[in-house]
């Protein structure tokens, strides 16, 4: 039988369910949920900006976007695991394309009516589809096939998401940023029913993307739904008892591990979501320029994750982390500091040092934990709701400066410096907390 562990359970499929059969068109729609979520993430640092400029929204309230979608994350990490072990992964992927493309259609309604309201809740199903979609997508990529070979399907698999860290950020400045900005005396100084009819045209860029995705999610949905795939079943093991699940933050390491993965998803959505205003404001860009160096920041981040894997061969994980923790500090002082281009360059630059820090850290936090690893793993991924509440923080700090980006910078680099000091002590096995 081929089998990953997935915490207190393995993920099986019958060898007979594998024999003879060309899987080639199952593994591929599995690693099309992997792009898919993948554009969706890689939006967001588009829509932030362009939800902002379109709604009239203040720096904190724009970032309300990142809230609704890891708020989604976080809530249905529980549910997602229920829904698997009752419907089974095919139902379940089902589900969540469904839901997923449902989201997506409501940013139509959203936009016509100019509700920002209506954006969030929008994202907040399209998060809930996406959670399931992880959910499910992670451990099947991998027992898709000869069981010697899992680690490279899903790493395949997690290309493609890294491909649409590209692709979603070109996608988004061609087909919804308008590059045009007025400023507020600007706006002011229009008559009521040309400045509404402006913001509504500002909104309604965001429909016919969206509306292509809702599209594709149904016809993938319709794919999965024509196509045979393998069963695959959740085994529990009989030699784990699965750990308790408060008990287990007494684990020091573990409880660093929580904490800085907390504050490393806050830093990487802080610096995704002011990107754009950031390249425009500090590096002097103007908006699509701006927008076409997300992407390259996408690709800094790509390129990080495939050279800091090969880095890992010679230099201890907790080492590596600290080293590109600091660095990633540095770059956000010095891009707070400085004005022009090497502003954009720094944050290229915290991209490619970030790239490692997630999978470095989640490794690192669940390390020698034996039976407590299955909630251990829960609490890593449910840490991930600092996305939701940092990036607020730092709109907070933003609208406090008068609308000056570059002080925001802050809360990331403080971030950095949580991870540098998981990396240089936090990470260490001791004994368990009283």
């Amino acid at each position: 039988m081929a089998n990953i562990s997935t915490g207190a359970e393995s993920a099986v499929i019958n060898e007979s369910d594998l024999k003879g059969k060309n899987l080639t068109l199952p593994f591929a729609l599995i690693c099309s949920l992997f792009f898919l979520w993948g554009m969706v993430h890689n939006t967001d640092g588009i829509l932030i900006p362009h939800l902002k400029k379109a709604c009239q929204l203040s720096n904190a309230q724009s970032t309300l976007v990142d809230t609704a979608v890891y708020a989604a994350y976080f809530l249905m990490a529980i549910p997602a695991g229920i829904l698997l072990r009752k419907l089974g992964y095919k139902k379940s992927i089902l589900i969540g394309l469904c839901l997923a493309a449902v989201g997506a259609v409501l940013f139509i309604p959203a936009a016509n009516a100019l509700a920002y309201t209506g954006f969030l809740g929008a994202l907040f199903i399209i998060g809930c589809g996406i959670a399931i979609l992880e959910t499910a997508a992670n451990p099947y990529a991998a027992v898709l096939g000869d069981p010697a070979k899992a680690t490279t399907r899903l790493n395949l698999a997690a290309a493609f998401n890294g491909v649409a860290a590209m692709v979603g950020p070109l996608v988004g400045t061609l087909f919804i940023l308008s590059g045009k900005s007025l400023t507020q005396a600007q706006l002011d100084a229009m008559p009521s029913a040309e400045r509404t009819a402006y913001l509504l045209h500002e909104a309604s860029s965001v429909k016919v993307p969206y509306g292509i995705l809702a599209g594709v999610l149904v016809l993938v949905a319709i794919l999965f739904g024509l196509t045979k795939l393998p069963e695959i079943k959740n085994v529990t093991k009989e030699e784990t008892t699965g750990g308790s699940f408060l008990g287990t933050l007494r684990h020091k390491h573990l409880a660093w591990g929580v904490i800085t993965q907390f504050f490393y998803v806050g830093a990487q959505t802080c610096v995704i979501s002011f990107f754009i205003r950031m390249a425009i404001q500090g590096g002097g860009f103007d908006e699509k320029t701006a927008g076409f160096w997300l992407a390259v920041y996408g690709a800094f981040f790509v390129g990080g994750r495939f050279i800091g894997t090969f880095i890992l061969q010679y230099i201890k994980a907790p080492k590596l982390l600290a080293i590109y923790a600091v660095s990633a500090a540095v770059l956000c002082g010095v891009a707070i500091l400085i004005q022009g281009v090497f502003v954009v360059y720094c944050l290229c630059g915290i991209g490619f040092f970030m790239s490692i820090m997630f999978p470095t850290i989640f490794s690192l936090g669940i390390d020698g934990l034996g039976e407590d690893t299955a909630p251990a793993s829960s609490f890593m991924i449910m840490s991930i709701v600092g996305g939701a509440i940092l990036p607020y923080i730092m709109g907070m700090v933003i609208d406090f400066s008068h609308d000056q980006i570059q002080p925001g910078y802050i809360i990331p680099l403080l971030c950095f410096l949580v991870i540098f000091y998981f990396g240089l002590s936090g990470y260490k096995i001791k004994k368990r907390l009283v």
